[in-house]
């Protein structure tokens, strides 16, 4: 009796005894709340034992010891308050005991102050974008496994589906805060050797943190169902020493001066067919094939067919236009900050001379940009046309250099007509959504302290010339962003108005677009 009994706990207990050592276990991972996450699920284990043991052992003791065979009779009893009392009080205290380990780990889990570095992670399907705050460094993060692996050509690689053109790079020893936020669907960032698994909602920012004890490369994937393409979106985070960060950042910077300066000089470079259809290929491949297929088939009634396709056929404008600012609505995404001019055009000459489409058109750097130009152009003209009361558009400074004139947006003149307060407040919740729910919140609490709530605070309570100031010309070193070239005066008076009125503000301020106008002149 008492081997089997000694069998049965060794049968229960070894698991819990040798989990560390199980392939299949979780990991200890490189940060203390990962730490804090695999003692806590280890502590669980170990109760979840205790209480099959003592089930169990209970169970079988009494099958053995009180069977009819030996001459046992059953006891007859009912409403045993000791029983009801036994059975109430020991699980109670069994979740006490799991409750206060697992709420301290939970607490500590969403404690993202004091961090020494911020960056915003943005997913899109199906890549993610870096920001690092205050560091003017900013980038892309795509797969890089070779498409021969992913189509079985070759044989899998080492890290095969969990390796990207470039990892984020983080420093040891120093708190990092996330920020998490979409473009399109539901993302979920997710490094199981940080303990960091938090979802990328669309119009909306959540929070994580960690602080890395170990250099290394440590990798993960979007743990959220986003999307065809959901299992070709990797995470790779490179750890550096706190002195390698700091030269990595330096370099970074270098990096993003060396290449604006290339950027340009392409534009006075003319590329032979040769070229931009090797070049064009491998863009395609790395950004475009994961919705149109390698072989530019598409997916009928998802990602349409470049095979012939009327966008295709027409008008190089067009298809610039599209590559370049994307199709609201659509997956079509804006390729402007993810791709230079040159890679631009390559990507829009393969597409047109590719699968026999064979337009001949070969699509320079430099028509990249005179077609940013033309669109400017095109835009204001159009503007003066339909509002005879308006003037001509606003020309660039002759100082600013090509890339510049380029990327930057003529302003057609604006409509300064007054509006009632509810065409300012409708109008001001659809641009508010748009443009600043993102940071803010939709209902205007923030997330402190990185985005401040808008419910009630000095900004809003203050004088509206201070809340104008704000959104025109932004303010330096946050995250908020100048809007006085990205909207209209009507949307930034609208807006204002929203602001000042929604959530409980109700301060009556009704702000219009001739206040934005006016303001600092």
């Amino acid at each position: 009796m008492k081997q089997l009994l000694y069998c049965v706990l060794v049968l229960l207990f070894s698991p819990a005894l040798v989990a560390s050592e199980m392939p299949l276990n979780m990991t200890q991972g490189v940060t203390d709340i990962s730490e804090q996450v695999y003692n806590l699920h280890m502590i669980i284990l170990y109760i979840c034992c205790a209480i099959g043991v003592v089930v169990f052992g209970v169970m079988i003791y009494a099958m053995i010891n009180h069977r009819k065979s030996k001459g046992a009779v059953a006891a007859n009893f009912h409403e045993s308050t000791k029983v009801e009392i036994l059975w109430t009080v020991v699980p109670f205290l069994i979740l006490i005991g799991m409750a206060i380990p697992a709420t301290k780990t939970l607490i500590a889990m969403e404690d993202p102050s004091n961090a020494d570095l911020t960056i915003k992670v943005t997913g899109s399907q199906w890549k993610w974008h870096y920001s690092y705050f205050d560091k003017d460094i900013e980038f892309f993060s795509l797969l890089s496994t070779p498409r021969e692996q992913i189509d079985g050509q070759q044989a899998k690689g080492e890290h095969y589906l969990l390796e990207v053109d470039k990892p984020l790079v983080l420093p040891i020893n120093r708190k990092v805060r996330f920020l998490m936020t979409s473009d399109d669907v539901i993302h979920s960032w997710w490094v199981p050797a940080f303990a960091v698994k938090k979802d990328a909602n669309p119009g909306f920012i959540n929070e994580a943190w960690t602080k890395i004890d170990k250099p290394g490369v440590y990798r993960g994937q979007c743990a959220e169902l986003c999307g065809k393409d959901h299992g070709f979106m990797p995470i790779v985070v490179e750890a550096l020493s706190e002195e390698d960060f700091d030269a990595w950042l330096v370099a970074q910077q270098l990096e993003a001066s060396k290449a604006e300066a290339e950027a340009q000089a392409a534009l006075s470079k003319t590329l032979t067919m040769d070229e931009l259809m090797t070049q064009g290929e491998q863009v395609y491949l790395a950004r475009c094939a994961a919705c149109h297929q390698p072989n530019g088939a598409g997916l009928p009634g998802v990602f349409p067919s470049l095979i012939g396709s009327p966008l295709i056929k027409g008008p190089v404008a067009g298809h610039i236009d599209i590559v370049v600012n994307g199709k609201p609505g659509t997956a079509m995404q804006a390729f402007s900050q993810q791709l230079t001019a040159t890679e631009i055009a390559a990507v829009v000459t393969y597409e047109r001379n590719a699968w026999g489409n064979d337009s001949g058109d070969a699509v320079q750097a430099a028509d990249i940009n005179n077609n940013a130009a033309s669109d400017s152009d095109a835009n204001s003209n159009n503007s003066a046309a339909t509002d005879n009361s308006t003037s001509t558009a606003t020309t660039l400074p002759a100082t600013l250099p090509a890339t510049e004139q380029a990327e930057a947006v003529i302003k057609p003149a604006a409509v300064l007509d007054d509006l009632t307060m509810d065409e300012l407040m409708t109008m001001g919740e659809k641009v508010y959504m748009t443009s600043c729910a993102a940071c803010h919140q939709a209902a205007g609490t923030g997330l402190p302290p990185a985005f401040p709530s808008l419910v009630g605070s000095p900004i809003i309570k203050g004088p509206v010339t201070d809340h104008l100031e704000m959104v025109i010309n932004g303010k330096p070193g946050t995250a908020m962003q100048a809007f006085g070239q990205q909207l209209t005066p009507q949307e930034i008076a609208a807006v204002i108005t929203f602001e000042r009125n929604a959530w409980g503000n109700n301060s009556g301020d009704a702000v219009q677009a001739t206040d934005v106008d006016g303001h600092g002149k």
